[in-house]
């Protein structure tokens, strides 16, 4: 009786899982000194996708992003490529250090109904930084990584970024134990992280990731 509610069960329920659209970037850097910013997407699958598109200044903040997107809904069909455009509409932002936004990418993929099968078609929200960097910014973070100092307040550990840059971390250690809750520190700015319990040490080792999701050299440094 079990067997046969089993397969019963499993001729009724059909899910097909599906590559996804790929977002050819782990980041986006807009540069000031130029009107529009673009990433590409690429539908590696034989169905078709919906894809939604819209930015966000962060979880806690309500603030509306000067950010345009362009298609902001458009359908991308099975094995083809397209573009998405990002505009600066305006906004104060400073001029003396970079700007961290968020890019939504939602994909909802087609369905074909079938008689007697239900299909589970999951969409899938995608969100990467959307760093907005001003035209006097020449450099790149991974250059002045090394500016970064740091120290320990009890069980926090405390980041001074002096850097225009956003810091984005690929790993941060103390002693050769991993910071879990190291991410990115803010430039011209403190950051502080929750260390866990039983982490100790004096000496820290850090490594960024670049513009284009390469990750930098290690630095390592004393804690003061």
């Amino acid at each position: 009786m079990r067997h046969g509610y089993l397969l019963s069960s499993l001729l009724f329920i059909a899910a097909t899982a599906h590559a996804g659209v790929i977002i050819n970037g782990t980041r986006l850097i807009y540069q000031g000194s130029k009107k529009e910013s673009s990433v590409g997407l690429t539908n590696p699958d034989n169905i078709d996708y919906l894809v939604q598109s819209w930015t966000d200044a962060g979880r806690n903040n309500p603030n509306k992003p000067p950010f345009l997107i362009t298609p902001p809904l458009f359908r991308l069909d099975a094995k083809e490529d397209n573009v998405l455009r990002v505009v600066r509409t305006g906004g104060n932002l400073p001029e003396d250090r970079e700007s961290l936004y968020w890019l939504n990418i939602k994909s909802i993929p087609s369905s074909k109904k079938m008689e007697g099968v239900n299909t589970l078609q999951i969409a899938v929200n995608t969100r990467i930084k959307l760093i907005y960097r001003p035209a006097a910014l020449r450099g790149k973070p991974e250059e002045v990584a090394d500016k970064l100092t740091w120290r320990r307040e009890g069980q926090e550990l405390v980041v001074d970024n002096p850097t225009p840059y956003y810091m984005n971390f690929q790993s941060v250690t103390l002693n050769g134990q991993k910071v879990l809750k190291a991410t990115w520190a803010e430039p011209k700015k403190q950051t502080r992280f929750a260390l866990p319990a039983g982490v100790n040490g004096h000496r820290v080792a850090w490594s960024v990731i670049n513009d284009y999701g390469s990750v930098s050299k290690t630095w390592t440094a004393p804690v003061g």
